[in-house]
């Protein structure tokens, strides 16, 4: 019996979190929302976590900065980022670090689900 991978939500929008939350769920996954980054790194699901999705823009820790301290943290967990202020260059420097999306606000069901496939290595053959 394979284990349900955890999908993490860091958002500071409640109605954000819990649409991606119910998505997510709705998937099969577990979903587990957070409303800042600090509460997500305070959690005990950081080391359970197969991907994260998190808003780029939050009050206290972004999501660049959430990206930047699990790294430094070891933790190198697929991330997909969502954002309502999308630039080139925010879009590039979340790439070098890994990311596995970046989607803008209001995103697209379906664009979310293949980030999310990619990053949990299920859209392979």
């Amino acid at each position: 019996m394979s284990k349900i991978p955890v999908i993490a939500i860091v958002d500071d929008d409640n109605s954000v979190r819990e649409a991606t939350r119910g998505l997510v769920r709705s998937l099969g996954y577990i979903a587990e929302a957070f409303p800042s980054a600090e509460d997500y790194l305070q959690s005990d699901r950081v080391r359970e976590t197969a991907c994260l999705i998190t808003d780029v823009q939050m009050p206290g820790m972004s999501g660049v900065d959430l990206q930047d301290r699990l790294i430094d943290l070891g933790h190198h967990t697929p991330i997909i980022f969502m954002t309502a202020f999308p630039t080139e260059s925010l879009r590039v420097r979340v790439a070098e670090g890994g990311a596995y999306g970046f989607l803008c606000k209001p995103y697209d069901e379906q664009s979310l689900l293949d980030c999310l496939l990619k990053a949990l290595s299920m859209d392979r053959p």
